[in-house]
């Protein structure tokens, strides 16, 4: 288990862009029949993939969560982004396609993850916040998800945002999980960007062909900073920063979120003119 550690803005702003990538950058998670995980000291939200491929993959507890199980004391989103799989929660399986959103709450204990495939085999992306309650496990189809239209092709940011873990659709503790797909010819996300100091955030890039990369902004609007991501790697967001991206060609993301509100709307708005 790899420990990020949280980063005050007025230290940021002096990183070297390898310091950056070091506190942020969340890379080399989708690892080849292996489980990966990344525990944040910003809101405790854990950030994983699960790559099975040969073999089922059981998501094992860490000595730093001091904990019985992984989720005696916390709750998990699963968003599938490859070929089909399955999921099972003690002893009940789910089958996943991609794009599906898996919510797993406090309390169950055996959590594994297996490819129907192993020609097309499935990767599971995964966010984990501390839990107070349980919620029942619910598996989430696309067309069930609430999208949110965004945007437009004039401003290159005609999106669709999917909202999975929120308070009108999987109940959770303080998970709260969405993908955004982009119309044809659209590559900005976020923009105009946003604060939400309530909450921190998560992204992790996907469907990002070959040798394109995305750029993602973030900082102190008045200070801001970017990095080069590849596919299929993600970045931690602060509270006090931005999180706005834009790519060389098409792709996906998902974006997960913990803290003290779960309102989606609850967001400090940045003028595009203020940026600096």
């Amino acid at each position: 288990m790899r420990v990020i550690h949280q980063v005050h803005p007025e230290d940021f702003v002096a990183y070297s862009t390898q310091k950056i990538r070091e506190k942020f950058l969340l890379n080399n998670l989708v690892s080849p029949d292996k489980i990966e995980v990344a525990y944040t000291h910003y809101d405790r939200m854990i950030i994983g993939g699960a790559f099975p491929i040969n073999s089922e993959l059981k998501l094992e507890t860490y000595d730093e969560l001091k904990a019985d199980y992984f989720l005696s004391r916390r709750e998990l989103g699963v968003v599938s982004i490859g070929g089909n799989g399955v999921v099972t929660v003690d002893g009940e399986a789910f089958s996943m396609e991609k794009l599906d959103c898996l919510y797993v709450g406090k309390g169950k204990q055996d959590i594994r993850f297996k490819s129907n495939d192993v020609a097309n085999p499935a990767k599971f992306i995964l966010f984990s916040a501390p839990a107070h309650a349980e919620y029942p496990t619910r598996l989430m189809k696309p067309a069930e998800a609430l999208p949110a239209e965004l945007g437009s092709l004039d401003n290159n940011n005609h999106r669709t945002i999917n909202k999975y873990i929120h308070n009108d659709g999987i109940k959770s503790c303080q998970l709260v999980l969405g993908i955004t797909n982009f119309k044809q010819g659209s590559i900005w996300n976020t923009m105009p960007p946003h604060t939400h100091d309530r909450r921190m955030e998560a992204y992790f890039y996907f469907d990002l062909p070959e040798n394109q990369r995305v750029i993602h902004f973030m900082g102190e609007p008045h200070e801001t900073r970017h990095l080069f991501l590849n596919n299929e790697e993600g970045i931690v967001s602060p509270a006090w920063s931005i999180h706005s991206g834009t790519a060389t060609a098409n792709y996906s993301f998902i974006w997960a979120m913990a803290g003290e509100n779960m309102v989606f709307t609850d967001m400090d708005p940045v003028a595009i003119g203020s940026l600096q």
